[in-house]
């Protein structure tokens, strides 16, 4: 039983940059690269293993095949996915549907439930998070008459903050912003506004209005998140949620600290520092950028380094 390190999946967005590159160092494919798919099953770009027995295989074939190595699920599908944003410039305001409209309207795609950590982000910077129509009337109202600014909150951001974006909530990550997102494994998003932007050809950018106004929660409900801080031998573990969908941690390690989690498989991003994961008398390095599933079965394990980790599951 070995970690399984995993290849991310890139994505060019009109809305992308370079930061993935410069801040990471991965190789990007253009400079409008928007997103890493860092730890993927979805089969819109799923990640690849990258060492040990299982080396080549996509995350979605280990999670048909090798159950074993994550418990025995009983979900038909890897039920999580972890992304790093690279927001250059304004995101589309959108919306994402629940379990059960997703499964009706999107050919059986899970919904999507999300929270964002900021990495990183330009002084003074904000982001749109939820609305201030008092009815679905109103919503439809101020959307056809694009009265954005009464519509759209906009709260203000710094790095180390953290945002759980339930579904329904609607939503847009602005110009500056470096944000590592968990999310449930789902591909499904309705936009509600984009700037009037074009596309390659030239052509306005689709919108989603019906399916956004029919997901939308209305009033906008307020998840605010109260982060609880445990101090272990040589490491943080401040607890962001967790949820029916995913819990989120991040582990600030100074130094050598041991963990054990028989029965739980872990997703595991770097997203500060470098050290080494220990295991069995293997040492695997481990430094900014580097994602990897920690396997049900693999018990105890160890991180020696200085590093910050964004740690999930379900």
């Amino acid at each position: 039983m070995q970690p399984l390190f995993l290849k991310p999946v890139f994505k060019e967005r009109i809305w992308g940059g370079t930061a993935l590159k410069t801040e990471f160092g991965y190789d990007i494919p253009t400079e409008n690269t928007g997103e890493c798919w860092a730890i993927s099953a979805h089969p819109n770009g799923p990640s690849v293993t990258e060492n040990g027995p299982y080396a080549g295989m996509g995350l979605d074939q280990l999670w048909k095949e090798h159950p074993e190595l994550f418990g025995n699920p009983k979900e038909e599908v890897f039920p999580l996915l972890t992304k790093i944003l690279d927001a250059n410039m304004d995101l589309s305001v959108q919306v994402h549907p629940e379990d059960t409209y997703a499964k009706v309207h999107e050919n059986g795609e899970l919904g999507k439930t999300e929270c964002w950590y900021i990495i990183d982000c330009k002084e003074d910077a904000d982001m749109i998070f939820g609305h201030n129509a008092q009815s679905k009337e109103e919503l439809i109202e101020q959307i056809s008459e694009g009265k954005w600014n009464d519509l759209l909150r906009r709260v203000k951001i710094k790095p180390g903050d953290f945002f759980y974006v339930p579904s329904g909530t609607i939503h847009a990550l602005c110009e500056g912003t470096l944000v590592l997102e968990t999310q449930q494994s789902s591909d499904t998003t309705y936009r509600v506004y984009d700037y009037d932007r074009r596309d390659a050809d030239g052509n306005l950018r689709e919108l989603h209005l019906e399916k956004a106004i029919a997901v939308t929660n209305v009033p906008h409900q307020e998840n605010g998140v109260s982060p609880k801080v445990e101090e272990r031998e040589n490491v943080t573990i401040t607890t962001f949620v967790e949820s029916e969908f995913f819990s989120v941690y991040k582990w600030d390690i100074s130094g050598k600290s041991t963990f054990s989690y028989d029965n739980q498989y872990l997703l595991m991003s770097v997203i500060n520092g470098e050290g080494s994961l220990v295991h069995n008398g293997e040492r695997y390095t481990i430094n900014k950028g580097t994602h990897f599933i920690i396997p049900v079965g693999l018990e105890e394990f160890s991180i020696d380094g200085d590093c910050q980790l964004i740690v999930s599951y379900k």
